[in-house]
């Protein structure tokens, strides 16, 4: 297709629907992203309990490794509770019109009587 002398190439057209609209994403959209701080919180876990037993054993820190464990013991509950949350809605802010009295008879008219 020609357009004004240069050529137009139609073939890299992005048909995705464009959003106009406030809407909040899919269900399926949702559960994705629930499913991954899910997981994420869950590996997590495993690198607390292993840094927790290394500084143990390397520096004796006893103090330092409960600290490490209890933060990683409420990590699977959280999670769940988490994963199983949907977010919240958005509140939605009505826009009405409010006219003002003054607006359209603002000066005084004068009257004829016949």
């Amino acid at each position: 297709m020609k357009r004004g002398g240069s050529v137009v190439n139609n073939s890299h057209r992005d048909d995705s629907p464009v959003l106009i609209t406030e809407a909040q994403p899919s269900l399926d959209d949702q559960q994705a992203m629930r499913r991954r701080r899910y997981a994420i919180m869950m590996a997590s876990r495993v690198p607390c309990l292993v840094l927790a037993a290394v500084v143990f054993q390397l520096w004796q820190l006893w103090w330092l490794s409960l600290i490490i464990l209890a933060i990683s013991i409420p990590l699977p509950w959280m999670a769940v509770l988490i994963a199983n949350d949907r977010p919240a809605r958005k509140s939605e802010k009505v826009n009405r019109f409010r006219r003002s009295h003054h607006a359209l008879e603002s000066r005084q008219h004068q009257v004829i009587e016949g």
